[in-house]
């Protein structure tokens, strides 16, 4: 079955988003199918940001519609999403140094054995390894040991444990805000090849990305935003890096004067 014949697992219809008189995203559309890599890229002030913040629950939508597997959904904060099967993972990971791959893992959400009611429960922790383990080893992570702490690990492997957390808990769609960010040639491909392996999962992967070598390795579609209207959308198989490059700098393309957004993004905002 093609794409085009299939219901997006995540799809915004009409979305915008206002910070005072900078308006951040103008009408944009946007779709996740499960099983497919979807990279979103974009100019600093793109809106990028403020798109995935929205898919989120961080942000929440001035005007259009969400939907998850075909049905209209509110999401007002980051629980909606995930209680509906959406994980982001950040640049900065939100991994706790100080404790092992175990705990971050499973940070909020910790197992505790079954005791009488009223008694304070102990950790499981035999089987919170177990589990770990079993999920590390499904995604083909190697690392050290699970009882490592995070501070141990490379970048790479860092980026591994954030993204078995997000996908461990039954998750469809995983978003990776520049999963290749500082990382070796080594490690980059490392963390590439966990993306391919979600996308064989059946998972819907959205790739946030500036590096157009990587995007070009894993995404299947390439969805271009400027100046906070999307304005392209590519099939990685028959486009070309220059192509990319035009849609996203605007070679070529001449907005009428009251399409152009002026005005920079609030602060935090599009800084990546």
């Amino acid at each position: 079955m093609t794409v085009a014949a299939r219901t997006p697992i995540l799809e915004l219809h009409g979305i915008a988003k206002r910070f005072g008189a900078v308006q951040a995203l103008v009408e944009v559309d946007f779709e996740v199918y499960a099983g497919e890599v979807v990279a979103l890229v974009g100019d600093n002030g793109a809106g990028k940001s403020t798109l995935i913040k929205i898919v989120a629950g961080t942000y929440r939508a001035d005007a259009g519609v969400y939907r998850f597997a075909g049905d209209a959904v509110t999401v007002a904060r980051p629980s909606d999403a995930t209680h509906l099967g959406i994980e982001t993972v950040y640049q900065d990971l939100a991994l706790c140094d100080n404790l092992d791959v175990v705990a971050n893992l499973f940070l909020g959400r910790e197992q505790v054995d079954a005791l009488l009611p009223g008694i304070v429960r102990p950790l499981s922790e035999v089987e919170m390894e177990r589990r770990a383990v079993e999920v590390l080893s499904s995604l083909g992570v190697r690392i050290p040991s699970v009882r490592s702490p995070v501070a141990t690990l490379s970048g790479g492997q860092r980026q591994a444990v954030a993204i078995a957390r997000a996908v461990m808990w039954n998750s469809k769609v995983v978003i990776l805000d520049e999963p290749t960010a500082a990382l070796g040639v080594a490690q980059t491909r490392q963390v590439l090849n966990l993306i391919r392996r979600l996308r064989d999962r059946g998972l819907g992967v959205v790739v946030v990305s500036h590096n157009l070598a990587d995007i070009f390795e894993v995404a299947d579609r390439i969805i271009v935003l400027r100046l906070g209207r999307r304005i392209a959308t590519f099939d990685r198989h028959t486009t070309t890096p220059e192509a990319v490059v035009g849609a996203i700098t605007g070679a070529g393309l001449e907005l009428p004067d009251d399409r152009r957004l002026t005005g920079a993004a609030p602060d935090g905002e599009e800084t990546a």
